[in-house]
């Protein structure tokens, strides 16, 4: 075990799973609609928090890293109708279900395809947990954002490992060791913060927000 996993993940070490194995996992997984669904309530506090952080996206270039079929994506392109959002994922079957309006791209999060600073914010929302090298995943987030452009990770709490059955290779995170990784490539302010999926409910620690500008 890496000394990130040790950081990253609670529990016994996950076995070596290849990226064409995960990224089988998640074309399968693409018909369960009740699980991966094609939308998501628009006041989920997620959503509403990347929106407040991004502020205006209209006439702004947005990426949706790991968007699964576009749920979050499909939000944002409603409230600003003039954003140029590209949905990212590893599973060309989640793919398929994103709208017409919204971009997509195929790939992994390791070696994302776009020029550097190709976008004005960048978003991953339990999405970096599936990562095979969660360092290089961050990294390339960062990256493909252009400096003084903004960055929001939504994932689940190291802290809390277990509460949930996940796939052999997911890792959750620990607050202060994803900031550290994102203020090696951002120059301005890294935070985090515990977040509930409801606004007026109190959050119980399984979700955590990082916002960083680059």
């Amino acid at each position: 075990m890496g000394l990130l996993d040790k950081l990253f993940r609670r529990g016994p070490a996950a076995p070596a799973v290849s990226l064409n194995e995960i990224r089988r996992s998640f074309n399968e997984a693409a018909a369960d609609e009740e699980h991966f669904p094609s939308t998501i309530d628009p006041r989920i506090y997620h959503v509403r928090l990347i929106l407040r952080f991004f502020g205006d996206l209209n006439g702004k270039r947005v990426a949706d890293i790991g968007s699964g079929k576009g749920r979050f994506a499909r939000v944002l392109l409603e409230e600003s109708p003039e954003a140029r959002i590209t949905a990212f994922d590893l599973s060309e079957a989640m793919l398929r279900a994103v709208p017409r309006e919204i971009e997509v791209c195929c790939g992994s999060m390791t070696a994302l395809p776009f020029p550097d600073g190709a976008f004005d914010c960048a978003y991953a929302t339990e999405s970096l947990e599936h990562a095979v090298d969660i360092e290089a995943a961050v990294r390339e987030l960062c990256r493909i954002v252009k400096p003084g452009g903004r960055i929001v990770i939504i994932d689940k709490n190291a802290d809390h490992w277990g509460e949930l059955k996940t796939p052999a290779w997911e890792k959750w995170f620990r607050r202060k060791e994803l900031e550290k990784l994102l203020g090696k490539w951002c120059a301005g302010e890294v935070t985090s913060e515990l977040i509930s999926y409801w606004e007026d409910i109190p959050p119980d620690g399984l979700f955590v927000a990082w916002k960083a500008i680059r």
